[in-house]
């Protein structure tokens, strides 16, 4: 069985973890300001693992397209407080970050697990984490959250997410960031549209045996649900299931997702009568 080393816990990879997201943040395309005060975050987090989150990823600044950026110091304001009082909780909790000094101080605040949409690389980022016991997840993003869903052009996305994802799994290694650490993820919705995240999820199971790591897949709620149902974010919960699904049939160690119970439920489902 595959184990996940992440911070103070070693994780069992027999099933697909769910991850509740936990956005701190005025503007997420999903749930903007619901939980944006610190009381309101913490709260949602304790109900997301009542309803079954294996771990929970913080965010205090949205990366949606088109979105603001979060000064270091306001991000810190929004996320320490909630991951201190997350921390007797006893599910592994992740910080969703790219900015380094955000990355140090939720390290020092007993994070497990530094889930970067830049793969890692900020400036000393590599070296931080390989003298932390934190598991990482990189991520594959073309251009910045800004402008990245504005004309995004591949070649051969499955090809060219592949290569970058394998080459920021090696430069990890290669700053000493052990294998059973990392995780990877194809940054659905991040600089791709429907075409290439159809073609990306179509070679799960493919780019998953040849990266040899654990892979998160979130697509929850994304806008490539919307173009494929024509529904707007609040009505994508059907097309979330359907999608966290097949992505634990492609062999995902991790789905990150909006609707945990939901979710849950779903793969109780799926792996008794699989």
């Amino acid at each position: 069985m595959s184990i996940l080393q992440c911070g103070r816990f070693q994780l069992g990879l027999e099933r697909p973890l769910v991850m509740g997201i936990v956005n701190i943040t005025p503007d997420s395309f999903s749930d903007g300001g619901r939980h944006a005060t610190t009381a309101a975050a913490i709260a949602h987090a304790r109900r997301l693992v009542a309803d079954g989150a294996d771990m929970l990823d913080i965010g205090g600044e949205s990366t949606r397209p088109g979105a603001a950026f979060v000064p270091a110091d306001e991000e810190m304001a929004r996320v320490l407080p909630v991951l201190a009082a997350l921390q007797p909780l006893g599910v592994p909790l992740s910080i969703d970050t790219r900015k380094p000094a955000v990355m140090h101080a939720a390290l020092q605040a007993g994070v497990d697990l530094v889930n970067d949409i830049t793969a890692l690389e900020g400036q000393g980022a590599l070296a931080m984490l390989a003298q932390s016991p934190a598991a990482v997840c990189l991520m594959h993003m073309q251009g910045e959250p800004q402008t990245m869903q504005a004309a995004p052009q591949y070649d051969d996305v499955v090809a060219e997410v592949t290569a970058y994802l394998a080459a920021r799994r090696n430069a990890a290694l290669a700053a000493g960031i052990a294998s059973d650490r990392i995780v990877l993820d194809p940054g659905f919705g991040f600089g791709k549209n429907l075409a290439h995240n159809a073609a990306l999820f179509r070679a799960l199971p493919a780019t998953i045996a040849q990266l040899g790591c654990p892979q998160l897949i979130g697509v929850s709620r994304k806008r490539m649900l919307g173009d494929i149902t024509g529904q707007p974010v609040e009505a994508r919960l059907p097309a979330s299931i359907a999608a966290a699904l097949l992505a634990a049939q492609a062999g995902a160690a991790i789905l990150r997702v909006h609707d945990v119970k939901e979710t849950v439920d779903a793969l109780k489902v799926l792996r008794a009568l699989q």
